[in-house]
């Protein structure tokens, strides 16, 4: 290991002095806010190169590892198609390309409940000549480092494609609409746009999101094609500065969906598709803690809205109301709460529901035929795996998609029987130099300190015992109910092959166990996700894995539970890895000047009252500095594009940390992405590989497995 390549840029001290509460805090780096000031890009300039030559001796590993983690990369990936009345549809990465392409190809199967899916052509430099690609994101990046695609929508009538891209990384979508006749785009061009969007039946009119000043999504404007964008016409607006919104058309094609919503309270408005320029219709005005949301189901009945709310159900309870009057005065109850196990979403088709939910053990289905048929359960066959319903457009249809996977199981694909639940394997992804059976899965669970049980999966190759003498890399999030459920990774895979358990602790303040489970993570409880990462860490290190070799990571939120647990227990790690840390609770919480603060106080708390304060104050890592001369080493990320966590709170923590103990200044560094970037790093599929191979670099050399790697 190199402990020491040159002396770390030091940030100089301009004390700002606040007091709040009677609590007076100094903050000597509230400069570095000041992202534009070229002093500030200066210093961050200098902190990456910093990082730089501190890793030099780490690159022959990164690149060994990044060798290795693109060989399992299919050269040509395809994902499952999914079907609109005239073509099917799907994903395409030709061979070395870093981005995928939208392509379709016309049906090879006759009727609407057909499920269509066409074999890989061999490997090939492009694309097979009997499909029509539609959007190539390789072309869009052309000139640029950094692409992303917002919305990726076709007209009902498949003559047209709205989407919208983002450059920078800072989540500013311009929006397009191209004719998939000619290839060729419109004039028409939004500027700047947000997530979601939604076509009229007629295909005629696009609806789309637009965000303030401050990234927020707040307003709905609906586009007539060929026409000039000033002359779009404002549908919708939402004023509370807490809420963000989003658009939708149902499956069933006749209503647009627009919703309002913040952590723990939602409003719906419906638009009738086919006449698009009618006013937005409420469904049930919003009451402060109750959510609900939407879809619509024709029945013989007549046309139903499906409701999925919190109304009288912690873990969220399926409602249905006549669509002509569904005020909550004529809500039903279809499928009751059960405690538990959190109903996260339905989806109507002609004749079944199809419903998600979340429980400690998996995200598993619910297939309900309408008219109080068969219902049955369909749960993920990978051990300690997943299963979710894909893009399914068509309505009329008694066959759907779902994925299932798990960290060692690569996706695959199944047409799902709505009537008899039987799954037939359509497509799987294949990944080269890789043998699932070499590789587990499994689950166990820890006692927090209070006693509660606290999941977490395991993931390692068959070869490497649980008995002590491993290394871990353990991760975290727990934050917004939020449930990273487990994707296949040929990046992991890698760092597995190197003796290392990876483990996903499933914390409170996720969404795991259902809606307490974050309730019991958020706001004044929020120590919980904390004491929970650190108790599940604790446990793996009693004879699971060896305890004195395990680093912790997460991102965003994840970042901030990093550096709480490197403050609360910094014996416990070999080393942290905190991605785009949020942790300069209290100060970013107090300013609504920032992208996120005013809706994210429903999440953390708003600090202006003294009880908020006081909560957020006591774990805010920026605020409690770990002890100096037992920290651990320290990589930390940030992006200067990042819309979500400003690139200064990373900044001001590592220069924190850095003046409060300068013998360990150096095991501190800090990667800033100075140009283009966005908040979960690079875009492409070989840059991911290569960022995801630095992180690893650094984490092996934690734990003294550069020689493992083929690396000397």
């Amino acid at each position: 290991m190199v402990d020491r390549v040159e002396e770390p840029p030091a940030a100089r001290r301009e004390p700002t002095v606040r007091d709040l509460h009677g609590v007076k805090r100094v903050d000597d780096y509230a400069w570095l806010r000041e992202v534009e000031d070229p002093a500030v890009l200066a210093h961050l300039q200098a902190e990456r190169a910093f990082y730089d030559a501190a890793t030099v001796h780490l690159r022959p590993l990164a690149t060994t590892l990044a060798s290795e983690m693109s060989s399992r990369v299919p050269p040509t990936e395809r994902d499952a198609s999914w079907r609109l009345p005239k073509y099917s549809y799907y994903t395409r990465t030709p061979s070395g390309s870093e981005y995928g392409a939208l392509c379709r190809s016309f049906h090879k199967l006759d009727g609407p409940s057909a499920t269509d899916f066409e074999a890989d052509p061999a490997p090939d430099e492009g694309f097979p000549g009997s499909e029509q690609v539609l959007l190539d994101v390789a072309e869009l990046a052309e000139g640029s480092s950094y692409v992303e695609l917002g919305v990726r929508e076709v007209s009902p009538d498949e003559a047209l494609l709205a989407y919208s891209v983002d450059r920078s990384g800072d989540e500013v979508y311009v929006l397009r609409f191209r004719d998939l006749g000619t290839g060729l785009d419109l004039p028409d061009e939004v500027p700047r746009s947000s997530y979601g969007g939604a076509w009229s039946a007629d295909s005629g009119t696009f609806f789309y999101t637009v965000h303030d000043e401050l990234f927020r999504a707040f307003q709905v404007w609906r586009h007539r094609l060929v026409s000039p964008t000033t002359d779009d016409v404002l549908v919708f607006e939402e004023p509370d500065e807490r809420f963000e919104v989003s658009v939708r058309r149902t499956r069933s094609g006749d209503l647009l969906v627009v919703w309002s919503e913040n952590r723990d309270t939602s409003e719906v408005w419906l638009v009738d598709a086919h006449e698009p320029e009618t006013p937005p219709r409420l469904v049930e005005p919003r009451r402060a803690g109750v959510e609900y949301s939407c879809e619509h189901s024709r029945t013989d009945e007549g046309d139903r809205l499906l409701i999925v709310t919190d109304d009288g159900a912690t873990d969220y309870r399926l409602m249905s109301a006549p669509l002509d009057d569904p005020g909550r005065a004529r809500w039903s109850e279809v499928v009751p709460e059960t405690p538990g196990r959190r109903l996260l979403s339905v989806d109507a088709f002609a004749g079944h529901l199809v419903l998600t939910f979340r429980d400690l053990e998996s995200q598993l289905l619910e297939v309900r035929q309408l008219g109080g048929g068969r219902s049955f359960e369909v749960r993920p066959q990978p051990a300690a795996g997943t299963i979710r319903l894909e893009r399914n457009e068509m309505y009329d249809v008694t066959e759907v998609v779902v994925a299932e996977e798990s960290y060692t199981v690569p996706v695959c694909w199944a047409a799902l029987d709505l009537d008899t639940g039987e799954r037939r394997l359509v497509r799987r992804r294949e990944v080269p130099s890789y043998d699932e059976s070499d590789y587990v899965s499994e689950r166990q669970s820890f006692p927090a300190p209070d006693g509660t049980q606290v999941p977490v999966t395991l993931v390692h190759r068959q070869d490497v015992a649980l008995d002590g003498t491993a290394p871990c890399l353990l991760y975290g999030y727990g934050a917004y109910e939020a449930i990273f459920e487990p994707e296949f990774d040929a990046a992991l895979t890698v760092l597995l092959d190197q003796g290392v358990v990876f483990a996903y602790a499933h914390i409170r303040g996720g969404g795991e166990g259902g809606a307490s489970w974050w309730l019991q993570g958020r706001l004044s409880t929020k120590q919980n996700t904390f004491t929970d990462h650190i108790a599940v860490a604790d446990g793996l290190g009693d004879g699971v894995v060896d305890g004195s070799r395990i680093v912790t990571r997460g991102l965003s939120a994840g970042g901030l539970l990093q550096g709480a647990v490197f403050s609360q227990s910094p014996r416990r790690w070999a080393g942290v890895v905190a991605e785009v840390p949020f942790v300069d609770v209290v100060t970013t919480m107090l300013d609504p000047s920032i992208p996120l603060t005013i809706n994210e106080w429903d999440e953390w708390g708003d600090p202006r009252r003294p009880d908020d304060f006081a909560w957020m104050l006591a774990y805010s890592p920026y605020d409690n500095l770990a002890v100096p001369g037992i920290r651990p080493p320290l990589l930390v990320t940030g992006a200067v594009h990042d819309a979500r966590v400003m690139v200064w709170e990373p900044a001001k923590w590592v220069a924190a940390l850095r003046a409060s103990d300068p013998d360990w200044s150096s095991s501190c560094l800090f990667r800033c992405e100075t140009g283009e970037g966005a908040h979960a790093g690079p875009s492409g599929r070989f840059a991911h590989v290569r960022y995801e191979a630095e992180i690893y670099a650094w984490v092996l050399d934690r734990f003294g497995l550069g020689e493992v790697a083929g690396v000397g």
